[in-house]
């Protein structure tokens, strides 16, 4: 759980400052559970410059609370979350002054967002929030104002959990459940997660990821893993302390995440980290008079044209397709019958392999997003999945910049290209974008 916060200040002196106005909200990796915001009369004067800046003057916070009269809320509100700012060591030094005056020790963890900005949006040259969010194509209307920094700074940090592809926020700030009773703490982590689609991250005590996990409603997969008696399923009750998720939206984004995160951090229950799902490839060998279709098991450093789960589902597709094409071959080994020229063969041959492009060089599939108003965008550029974002607005992908910008890069294999290549067949997206 986090709490997103940004304070507004008087100015001045180190650790003389005081509040002027505070926004705090509680963010649960999926959507916001809590939130407060209020002027604070800090009982002292505003420097000028922070008038000008903020807006915020003497007679508009007369009437405002001061700071103890909100203190619990905060504290409430705070509660075993990460606090999470823009310049966190800012805001969390403000709140812990003003909880000192009060006689009261305020400690969380906490994630600087400028410093996971450098971290993992390193093409960035400005980390100022209104640099960084306009950069980012993230919707920031009133700046300087403690509700509406904390809202571009939620939408960011949103944004920072996707490209955060090892999980290392996950790992990181995780919350460990210690409980006696089994259940009792299973029930505790199935409860925290959503009825929705995305991926689910099964971490041990030491906060690795053991089992990452594909689902249409996260919380029944979870709670099947927890409650059924296959090997895979007793090993996770053994061995979670927490389970994590992150929405995807998509059909394709989830299945695509999946698979490449899977790779990346290897959970030792996803036995698909070790191989392909799709191990038998179809290529092409042009170096002979006859160019030949090849179907084999996948080797390292060759190119395909698409790939399969086994060989018998392979020269079925391929013989259909050679079919459609007039291309005429011996079944018992897909070599071909030379009863036509090599020219013309050949030339039959180039458009079999072209059928296996997607349709346009350069595109955006666009799914629904992870919540209403927000939608998901798959990039193919010069015929090559490069990642995924999320938007809300069409202009915020008018642009490649603004798309780049936004994209959680991520390198296509021959998985990834099957994936989307039979997606992109059925025609379940919401539309293509020619680029």
């Amino acid at each position: 759980m986090y709490a997103i916060i940004d304070i507004e200040t008087t100015g001045g002196d180190y650790d003389e400052e005081g509040i002027t106005e505070i926004a705090i909200y509680q963010y649960d990796g999926f959507k916001i559970t809590d939130q407060f915001c209020s002027l604070i009369n800090p009982k002292k004067q505003i420097q000028p410059f922070v008038k000008k800046l903020t807006g915020i003057n003497e007679k508009m916070l007369e009437k405002a609370p001061v700071f103890f009269e909100v203190a619990k809320r905060i504290v409430e509100i705070t509660r075993n979350c990460v606090i999470v700012a823009h310049n966190a060591a800012f805001d969390y030094r403000i709140l812990r002054t003003e909880f000192k005056r009060l006689g009261y020790v305020f400690e969380r963890e906490t994630i600087c967002t400028i410093n996971l900005s450098k971290e993992l949006l390193p093409e960035q040259k400005e980390f100022s929030l209104g640099k960084l969010v306009n950069n980012l194509g993230i919707p920031f209307s009133i700046r300087h104002r403690a509700f509406g920094d904390a809202q571009a700074t939620l939408k960011l940090f949103e944004l920072l959990i996707e490209k955060d592809v090892k999980k290392n926020i996950i790992r990181g700030h995780i919350k460990i459940l210690k409980n006696n009773k089994a259940s009792k703490r299973f029930l505790k982590i199935i409860d925290k997660l959503p009825s929705k689609m995305g991926i689910y991250y099964i971490l041990d005590a030491h906060n690795k990821i053991i089992y990452i996990g594909k689902s249409k409603n996260i919380k029944q997969s979870v709670t099947q893993n927890l409650t059924s008696s296959d090997k895979k399923s007793l090993i996770i009750q053994n061995k979670i302390s927490q389970a994590s998720f992150s929405l995807t939206g998509g059909q394709l984004i989830t299945l695509l995440k999946q698979q490449i995160e899977i790779k990346i951090n290897r959970p030792v229950l996803n036995p698909s980290s070790k191989y392909r799902i799709y191990p038998i490839g179809v290529r092409i060998d042009d170096t002979k008079t006859y160019h030949q279709i090849i179907i084999e098991q996948i080797k390292k450093k060759i190119k395909y044209l698409t790939v399969f789960k086994n060989k018998i589902d392979a020269e079925k597709a391929i013989s259909i397709l050679a079919e459609k094409f007039e291309i005429e071959l011996n079944n018992s080994n897909f070599s071909i019958k030379e009863k036509e020229s090599p020219k013309k063969y050949n030339c039959k041959i180039k458009k079999f392999s072209k059928s296996f492009l997607y349709p346009f060089p350069n595109f955006l599939i666009i799914e629904n997003g992870r919540k209403h108003g927000e939608f998901t965008f798959i990039l193919i550029k010069n015929y090559q999945f490069r990642g995924y974002g999320y938007f809300e607005l069409n202009h915020q992908i008018k642009t490649m910049s603004q798309i780049n910008s936004r994209l959680i890069s991520m390198e296509e294999n021959n998985d990834t290209k099957k994936l989307i290549y039979s997606y992109l067949l059925k025609k379940k997206y919401v539309k293509l974008i020619n680029l």
